[in-house]
């Protein structure tokens, strides 16, 4: 039963550390695409959503190292801890980021340009990123892994910026509503806030043991 037990938990932490190379080499690409869109429509929203990208590749990174000693229970313990503070310091560098590209973008009144790349990119998004978060929770469950549901939930945000800067994109172009990707985004800088303040602190998910 132990023998079964530990084969299941190797198999699982496997699986995390796969999920983890998807999230890493997709929100390169995803970064890319998004920074390049944006730098040629002149889109700060674009801009900023790739960069969100590159800082989730901190997290994936994180939690990859976390995996990787997954079999050994003490150090497994103390990785989790640092895997889980180091997710907290993307979340906060993530809110940070996001209240000042909204902020600028109402003070200077800017909308975004239309970028149908942009628009392709977000939709994209918004498929791909809820089955990779729902993944994430199945192996965060199995392994009793905080750092692995707080990886899921930035995951999470990943979903709601992306229908963020869809919509900002859509509403600009169809209804010149320049100011509604910055609104939505200062809305979202207080859950993100809050979820790198547990992070921070250590704080485990109350699915994890």
């Amino acid at each position: 039963m132990g023998e079964a037990f530990t084969g299941d938990r190797a198999s699982m932490s496997r699986r995390g550390q796969v999920l983890e190379y998807f999230t890493i080499v997709w929100n390169v690409l995803e970064g890319l695409v998004a920074v390049i869109a944006g730098m040629v429509a002149g889109s700060i929203s674009l801009v900023g959503f790739g960069i969100d990208s590159f800082i989730e590749v901190t997290s994936g990174a994180a939690l990859l190292w976390r995996m990787s000693v997954d079999a050994d229970a003490e150090r497994r313990e103390r990785n989790e801890r640092i895997a889980l503070r180091i997710v907290g310091l993307c979340f906060l560098g993530l809110a940070a980021f996001v209240a000042y590209e909204a902020l600028g973008d109402l003070i200077r009144q800017k909308a975004p340009q239309h970028s149908i790349p942009g628009i392709v990119l977000a939709c994209v998004s918004l498929v791909v990123m809820p089955l990779l978060s729902r993944a994430k929770r199945t192996v965060g469950n199995a392994l009793g892994s905080a750092a692995m549901h707080a990886d899921a939930r930035q995951t999470d945000f990943c979903v709601y910026l992306s229908a963020i800067l869809l919509s900002g994109l859509l509403l600009n172009a169809l209804f010149g509503l320049w100011w509604a990707d910055p609104v939505a985004g200062l809305l979202m800088t207080l859950i993100i806030l809050r979820e790198g303040l547990e992070g921070i602190r250590g704080k485990a998910c109350s699915h994890c043991s």
